[in-house]
Order: structure tokens, then C-alpha cells, then sequence
């Protein structure tokens, strides 16, 4: 299973908050520059890499003098709004060094719920790695309630591979790996090499938070594990302090632990998309439109002959035939208002028409299954 790694393209890193602050004592900015020093390797060798990154908070306490982790709310995001400040800079000096540039996004998990944002976060991420830009994705805990006490970004990680197509999630920690019990309470306790993310066993293995300064621990890895799996991603659990983790990983070297997906990502994907999306309105096409959906194209808005029902941008639409049969379905770029004024014009007329251009398609194939 380790060779799925090696030819992998796209990949997302999520560090978290002890290897990024040493535990607190501070950003461990030589870390992050090796960190950063091995995502240009791997840019180098044509990978694609966003980078979820805790450490906001545990940064902001860090400059506040705070030696626990506050409680209050208030306490919380004003920490993350000091400690946010430096996490990004360190980062973007990082990188800057091997001519990288870098840019901030902050999500919440509502961001990624709602549809509207999901396709606005998608395409943000999209046009930023063709840009060969590295995204640095952290939650936006100056504004959260709910995710700062019940969130990870071991989640947060797994919800952008969702989001990204992304074929491995790597998350380095401040352990080896998995085991098969705590480490540090049971000394027979075993390294797990590789294993499938959906294995119902690998929870009971897994152990409550490590340390005082994030809301991790193995068993939000595995769960983040089996929801990148969901999406067809695999996972690596590796220590963060391991020499050239990143680009040992991506050469398929057996470092850490290898949560494998059990099913293609397109699979998961359109699986994902069949069972748990309600459609907002419909799309009548023309026999063309109909005939290209067949052979896996995008549906574009010259094809489009009426729009029916009321909806907004990433809502669920049918695509259907003039004679009401169902031929595909997906989320669309358009609201339906604007979708009837693109309707039967070609993708070069929608700026002149609307003002703007998010999409030259009203349904992209990537979120896109046919019925």
C-alpha cells in the first residue's frame, strides 16, 4: 500500500500544537522551516501540498505569558487572534526562503458544511495550488464557539482533503505512529505499520488527548483518518521529529503509520454525493449537453435550454432531458437566477452577462454523478 503514496499528487500536512510551539515553549521556528524546506521538495518533485496548521492558540498563550490552557471562550479566540499573528509570519519567512509563496485561509467546519462556501473554499484552494501557491489552513478560533471546544484540526485536516480531492492526508505528531495501546502507560505496546482506516479496532487502540496545549490525541487522528477515507484519502500518522518525515513518506518509506482508504477517491466521492445530497432545482439540457454528461464532460451553460426552481450557488440540481428524465446531477456554480440569464450562451459571454465569472461551467464533472 505504501507505493499509493509515492504516486501520489496531492497531499495535505496538518502539524499540530505541540511540534509547532515545543510543547508551548514557544513557535519552533526551525521546525517550521524544515518543515517548510521539505514541502518545496516535495512542490519540486510536481506535488501539490496544503498545509493545515494548529498552534494559534498555544502561540498566543505562549506571547501572553499564559503557562494552561484558558478555559473561558473569550480567553480562547482573543489567544488565537495574538497567536495567529506569529504563526503566519514565521510561516510565510519559512517558506519565502526557498522562493515559495504562502497564503493564509481560516475555516471553520461551517465553511465546509454550508455548499455556497464549500464551492467558494474549493475554488479558492484550486486556483491557489495551480498558482503553485502553499495554502496554510488553520480553524478560525477568533471567531468559533463550538469547534474550539469540541473541534481538531486532525478534522479540520481531513474535511480539506474532502474538499481538495487530496490522495493522502499526512498528519505529524509528536509520537511515532499508532500503536496497539498507550506507549506510555503499557510497554508491550506495538507500532501499527499499516492498517485500513475503516477498521472498527483502531479506536479502542487509540488514547485520549496527549498534552495540555491541543484538543488531539490518536483517537481524533483515527477518526480524521476514517473521514479522509470516506473522500478515498489515505492517512499517515508520523512523528513530526523524524528527519525529512514529509519526503520519506512521499517516497513511500515505512515511517509511521499507514491508515489506507479501501476505495478510489472518485468512487467515495460520487458515493458521498448520491446518498447524502437533497437536489434544490433541476437543469433541462439539449441532446447535446445530454450526449457530452454521457462521456464524463462538464455541463456549460450553452447547453442549458431552462432552469428550473429556486436555488443558490452550490446547491444539488438534477440535469434533465427535455422529456423529464434524470440523466446526472451536481453542485452548481450558478444561483438559478443567474443561471437563467447564462442559459444557452457560450462561457465567454457569462462575464458580459453577470459581471463576473466564478466558472466557465454551470456544474463542473468533478461534482458531478450521472444517474
Amino acid at each position: 500500500m505504501r507505493e499509493k503514496i509515492r504516486s501520489s499528487r496531492r497531499l495535505v500536512v496538518k502539524v499540530g500544537s505541540a511540534l509547532v510551539t515545543r510543547n508551548g515553549a514557544g513557535l519552533d521556528k526551525t521546525a517550521m522551516a524544515d518543515w517548510a524546506r521539505q514541502i518545496a521538495e516535495l512542490r519540486a518533485a510536481g506535488k501539490e501540498v496544503v498545509l493545515v496548521s494548529s498552534g494559534a492558540i498555544a502561540a498566543g498563550m505562549q506571547r501572553l505569558g499564559w503557562t494552561k490552557r484558558p478555559h473561558e471562550m473569550h480567553r480562547l479566540q482573543a489567544a488565537a487572534a495574538v497567536g495567529q499573528m506569529g504563526l503566519v509570519e514565521a510561516y510565510e519567512e519559512a517558506f519565502s526562503a526557498h522562493g515559495v509563496h504562502t497564503a493564509q485561509i481560516l475555516l471553520t467546519h461551517e465553511d465546509l458544511a454550508d455548499r455556497k462556501r464549500y464551492l467558494n473554499a474549493r475554488s479558492t484552494l484550486a486556483t491557489l495550488l495551480e498558482l503553485g501557491v502553499v495554502p496554510i489552513i488553520n480553524e478560525n478560533d477568533t471567531i468559533v464557539t463550538d469547534e474550539i471546544k469540541f473541534g481538531d484540526n486532525d478534522t479540520l485536516g481531513a474535511l480539506v482533503a474532502n474538499l481538495i480531492e487530496a490522495d493522502v492526508l499526512v498528519i505529524l505528531t509528536d509520537q511515532p505512529g499508532l500503536f496497539t495501546a498507550d506507549p506510555r502507560k503499557d510497554p508491550t505496546a506495538t507500532l501499527i505499520g499499516e492498517a485500513a482506516a475503516e477498521d472498527a479496532s483502531l479506536e479502542a487502540m487509540a488514547g485520549g488527548a496527549g498534552t495540555g496545549l491541543g484538543k488531539g490525541g490518536m483517537i481524533t487522528k483515527v477518526r480524521a483518518a476514517q473521514r479522509a477515507a470516506r473522500s478515498g484519502a489515505h492517512t499517515c500518522i508520523a512523528s513530526g521529529a523524524e528527519p525529512d518525515a514529509l519526503v520519506r513518506l512521499a517516497a513511500a518509506e515505512p515511517l509511521g503509520t499507514l491508515l489506507f482508504a479501501t476505495s478510489s477517491p472518485l468512487a467515495a466521492r460520487k458515493q458521498w454525493m448520491a446518498d447524502h445530497l437533497q437536489l434544490a432545482g433541476s437543469l433541462v439540457v439539449d441532446e447535446g449537453a445530454a450526449r457530452a454528461l454521457a462521456t464524463g464532460r462538464s455541463l456549460l451553460p450553452v447547453g442549458v435550454v431552462e432552469v428550473r426552481g429556486e436555488f443558490e450557488r452550490g446547491a444539488v440540481v438534477a440535469c434533465r432531458t427535455g422529456a423529464g428524465e434524470e440523466v446526472a446531477r451536481g453542485l452548481v456554480n450558478y444561483s438559478s437566477n443567474e443561471c437563467r440569464r447564462i442559459a444557452r450562451q457560450p462561457s465567454n459571454r457569462i462575464e458580459a452577462l453577470l459581471g463576473y465569472i466564478d466558472e466557465p461551467e454551470l456544474i463542473h464533472r468533478d461534482n458531478m454523478i450521472m444517474r
